[in-house]
Protein backbone atom coordinates (compact mmCIF):
# COMPACT_ATOMS: atom_id res chain seq x y z
CA UNK A 1 0.00 0.00 0.00
CA UNK A 2 1.14 3.52 -1.08
CA UNK A 3 1.87 5.94 1.90
CA UNK A 4 -1.22 8.11 0.18
CA UNK A 5 -3.51 5.35 0.35
CA UNK A 6 -2.26 4.12 4.13
CA UNK A 7 -3.23 7.86 4.82
CA UNK A 8 -6.85 8.12 3.11
CA UNK A 9 -7.30 4.85 5.13
CA UNK A 10 -5.86 6.11 8.33
CA UNK A 11 -8.07 9.55 8.09
CA UNK A 12 -11.36 7.32 6.87
CA UNK A 13 -10.80 5.27 10.10
CA UNK A 14 -10.38 8.15 12.53
CA UNK A 15 -13.16 9.88 11.17
CA UNK A 16 -15.77 7.16 10.25
CA UNK A 17 -15.44 3.25 9.39
CA UNK A 18 -13.41 3.18 13.00
CA UNK A 19 -14.48 6.51 14.64
CA UNK A 20 -13.57 6.11 19.01
CA UNK A 21 -16.66 7.70 19.76
CA UNK A 22 -19.50 5.95 17.36
CA UNK A 23 -17.66 2.67 16.67
CA UNK A 24 -15.48 1.89 19.29
CA UNK A 25 -17.21 3.36 21.84
CA UNK A 26 -14.20 4.62 23.54
CA UNK A 27 -13.93 7.43 26.01
CA UNK A 28 -17.86 7.70 26.63
CA UNK A 29 -17.18 8.99 29.92
CA UNK A 30 -16.21 12.57 29.06
CA UNK A 31 -18.24 12.31 26.10
CA UNK A 32 -21.55 11.82 27.81
CA UNK A 33 -19.95 13.96 30.83
CA UNK A 34 -19.33 17.07 29.11
CA UNK A 35 -21.17 17.39 26.13
CA UNK A 36 -23.97 19.88 27.67
CA UNK A 37 -22.61 22.60 25.33
CA UNK A 38 -21.07 22.72 22.05
CA UNK A 39 -18.02 24.87 23.50
CA UNK A 40 -17.56 22.07 26.06
CA UNK A 41 -17.46 19.56 23.63
CA UNK A 42 -14.90 21.38 21.35
CA UNK A 43 -12.76 22.10 24.66
CA UNK A 44 -12.10 18.43 25.77
CA UNK A 45 -12.15 17.40 22.07
CA UNK A 46 -9.18 19.51 21.36
CA UNK A 47 -7.24 18.51 24.59
CA UNK A 48 -8.15 15.08 23.61
CA UNK A 49 -6.56 15.33 20.21
CA UNK A 50 -3.37 17.13 21.60
CA UNK A 51 -2.41 14.16 23.83
CA UNK A 52 -3.38 11.61 20.92
CA UNK A 53 -0.59 13.39 18.84
CA UNK A 54 1.84 13.83 21.30
CA UNK A 55 1.62 10.23 22.67
CA UNK A 56 1.48 8.59 19.46
CA UNK A 57 4.54 10.81 18.50
CA UNK A 58 6.29 9.62 21.45
CA UNK A 59 5.54 5.98 21.65
CA UNK A 60 6.40 5.39 17.70
CA UNK A 61 9.64 7.47 18.22
CA UNK A 62 10.90 5.28 21.14
CA UNK A 63 8.99 1.87 19.68
CA UNK A 64 12.37 0.44 19.15
CA UNK A 65 14.33 1.01 22.16
CA UNK A 66 11.30 -0.07 24.60
CA UNK A 67 10.92 -3.40 25.48
CA UNK A 68 7.83 -5.45 25.10
CA UNK A 69 7.55 -6.06 28.95
CA UNK A 70 7.53 -2.54 30.17
CA UNK A 71 6.06 -0.78 26.98
CA UNK A 72 2.66 -0.74 28.44
CA UNK A 73 4.19 1.75 31.44
CA UNK A 74 5.71 3.74 29.75
CA UNK A 75 3.13 4.47 27.34
CA UNK A 76 0.58 5.43 29.94
CA UNK A 77 3.59 7.23 31.47
CA UNK A 78 3.91 9.44 28.20
CA UNK A 79 0.05 9.75 27.94
CA UNK A 80 -0.21 11.06 31.67
CA UNK A 81 2.91 13.41 31.09
CA UNK A 82 1.30 15.30 28.06
CA UNK A 83 -2.28 15.57 29.69
CA UNK A 84 -0.45 17.19 32.76
CA UNK A 85 1.11 19.53 30.05
CA UNK A 86 -2.63 20.41 28.91
CA UNK A 87 -4.03 21.12 32.11
CA UNK A 88 -1.42 23.41 33.20
CA UNK A 89 -1.53 24.68 29.67
CA UNK A 90 -5.22 25.57 29.73
CA UNK A 91 -4.55 26.62 33.56
CA UNK A 92 -2.69 29.64 32.31
CA UNK A 93 -4.56 30.40 29.39
CA UNK A 94 -7.89 29.01 29.42
CA UNK A 95 -9.07 28.77 33.66
CA UNK A 96 -13.02 29.26 33.13
CA UNK A 97 -13.07 26.14 30.78
CA UNK A 98 -10.25 24.56 32.83
CA UNK A 99 -12.47 24.50 35.88
CA UNK A 100 -15.68 23.89 33.63
CA UNK A 101 -14.23 20.52 32.51
CA UNK A 102 -12.88 19.60 35.75
CA UNK A 103 -12.21 15.67 36.27
CA UNK A 104 -12.73 15.31 32.85
CA UNK A 105 -9.51 16.77 31.92
CA UNK A 106 -7.04 14.36 33.79
CA UNK A 107 -9.51 11.43 32.93
CA UNK A 108 -8.28 11.57 29.65
CA UNK A 109 -5.34 9.88 31.11
CA UNK A 110 -7.62 6.56 31.39
CA UNK A 111 -9.36 7.09 28.14
CA UNK A 112 -8.82 3.80 26.11
CA UNK A 113 -8.87 4.92 22.60
CA UNK A 114 -5.61 6.83 23.61
CA UNK A 115 -3.76 3.83 25.19
CA UNK A 116 -5.56 1.71 22.29
CA UNK A 117 -3.92 3.52 19.13
CA UNK A 118 -1.27 3.77 21.01
CA UNK A 119 -0.51 0.18 21.50
CA UNK A 120 -2.16 -0.71 18.10
CA UNK A 121 -0.86 1.93 16.01
CA UNK A 122 1.79 4.13 17.20
CA UNK A 123 4.14 1.07 18.70
CA UNK A 124 4.09 -0.70 15.02
CA UNK A 125 4.43 2.43 12.34
CA UNK A 126 6.64 5.61 11.61
CA UNK A 127 6.48 8.61 13.22
CA UNK A 128 4.44 10.38 10.38
CA UNK A 129 1.52 7.79 10.17
CA UNK A 130 1.57 7.73 13.65
CA UNK A 131 1.45 11.57 14.18
CA UNK A 132 -1.70 11.60 11.22
CA UNK A 133 -2.94 8.78 13.03
CA UNK A 134 -3.60 10.52 16.16
CA UNK A 135 -4.78 13.67 14.43
CA UNK A 136 -7.49 11.92 12.45
CA UNK A 137 -8.44 9.89 15.68
CA UNK A 138 -8.63 12.90 17.71
CA UNK A 139 -10.32 14.95 15.04
CA UNK A 140 -12.72 11.97 14.49
CA UNK A 141 -13.52 11.75 18.09
CA UNK A 142 -14.17 15.67 18.43
CA UNK A 143 -16.57 16.08 15.85
CA UNK A 144 -18.43 13.61 17.84
CA UNK A 145 -18.08 15.59 21.18
CA UNK A 146 -19.13 18.73 18.96
CA UNK A 147 -22.08 17.31 17.19
CA UNK A 148 -23.57 15.61 20.48
CA UNK A 149 -22.88 18.61 22.52
CA UNK A 150 -24.61 21.27 19.69
CA UNK A 151 -27.21 18.52 19.25
CA UNK A 152 -27.82 18.64 23.54
CA UNK A 153 -27.09 22.65 23.77
CA UNK A 154 -30.37 23.86 20.82
CA UNK A 155 -32.73 21.01 22.38
CA UNK A 156 -31.95 21.71 26.02
CA UNK A 157 -31.49 25.72 25.92
CA UNK A 158 -32.22 26.82 22.18
CA UNK A 159 -28.82 28.39 22.09
CA UNK A 160 -25.61 27.53 19.96
CA UNK A 161 -22.12 28.60 21.00
CA UNK A 162 -23.13 29.39 24.64
CA UNK A 163 -19.75 29.81 26.87
CA UNK A 164 -17.83 31.02 23.70
CA UNK A 165 -15.85 33.35 25.80
CA UNK A 166 -14.49 30.20 28.06
CA UNK A 167 -12.55 29.42 25.05
CA UNK A 168 -11.84 32.31 22.86
CA UNK A 169 -12.13 34.89 25.17
CA UNK A 170 -13.94 38.41 26.04
CA UNK A 171 -14.02 38.95 21.68
CA UNK A 172 -16.57 36.35 21.80
CA UNK A 173 -19.27 37.58 24.20
CA UNK A 174 -21.67 37.97 21.52
CA UNK A 175 -21.21 35.28 19.50
CA UNK A 176 -24.18 33.06 21.38
CA UNK A 177 -26.62 32.07 18.52
CA UNK A 178 -29.76 31.99 20.13
CA UNK A 179 -31.40 28.79 17.62
CA UNK A 180 -34.56 28.82 19.61
CA UNK A 181 -36.27 32.49 20.47
CA UNK A 182 -38.32 32.17 23.88
CA UNK A 183 -37.48 28.48 24.49
CA UNK A 184 -38.32 27.39 28.22
CA UNK A 185 -35.48 24.53 27.50
CA UNK A 186 -35.78 21.05 28.22
CA UNK A 187 -33.63 19.59 30.96
CA UNK A 188 -33.15 16.11 30.11
CA UNK A 189 -31.24 17.42 26.89
CA UNK A 190 -28.74 18.44 28.82
CA UNK A 191 -28.99 15.56 31.97
CA UNK A 192 -26.70 12.60 31.27
CA UNK A 193 -29.86 10.57 29.83
CA UNK A 194 -29.93 13.47 27.20
CA UNK A 195 -26.11 12.69 26.33
CA UNK A 196 -27.03 8.86 26.04
CA UNK A 197 -29.70 9.22 23.50
CA UNK A 198 -28.34 11.56 21.74
CA UNK A 199 -25.14 9.59 21.16
CA UNK A 200 -27.35 6.47 20.29
CA UNK A 201 -29.03 8.79 17.64
CA UNK A 202 -25.94 9.85 16.53
CA UNK A 203 -25.01 5.70 16.32
CA UNK A 204 -28.49 5.04 14.54
CA UNK A 205 -27.88 7.37 12.03
CA UNK A 206 -23.97 6.39 11.46
CA UNK A 207 -25.32 3.10 10.72
CA UNK A 208 -28.48 4.01 8.78
CA UNK A 209 -26.19 5.68 6.29
CA UNK A 210 -23.59 2.86 6.05
CA UNK A 211 -26.22 0.36 5.38
CA UNK A 212 -27.26 2.34 2.15
CA UNK A 213 -23.92 2.70 0.90
CA UNK A 214 -23.68 -0.92 0.91
CA UNK A 215 -26.76 -1.43 -0.92
CA UNK A 216 -25.71 1.10 -3.46
CA UNK A 217 -22.71 -0.38 -3.76
CA UNK A 218 -24.31 -4.16 -3.85
CA UNK A 219 -27.49 -2.89 -6.57
CA UNK A 220 -24.50 -0.60 -9.10
CA UNK A 221 -24.06 -2.52 -12.64
CA UNK A 222 -20.19 -3.71 -12.96
CA UNK A 223 -18.33 -1.45 -14.35
CA UNK A 224 -16.30 -3.40 -16.61
CA UNK A 225 -17.05 -3.54 -20.08
CA UNK A 226 -18.89 -6.34 -21.35
CA UNK A 227 -17.13 -8.52 -24.50
CA UNK A 228 -19.16 -8.93 -27.30
CA UNK A 229 -18.92 -12.53 -29.12
CA UNK A 230 -16.75 -13.29 -31.41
Amino acid sequence: MSTRDELKKIANDGFWTNNAGLVQLLGLCPLLGVTSTLINGLGLGLATTFVLIVSNLSVSAIRHIVRDEVRIPVFVLIIAATVTMVELLMQAFMYQLYTVLGIFLPLITTNCAIIGRAEAYAAKNPIGLATFDGLSMGLGFTAVLVVLGAMREIVGQGTLLAGSHLMFGDIAEHWVITAIPDYPGFLLAILPPGAFIGLGLLIALKNGIDDRMKKRAAAAPSSAPLQSPS
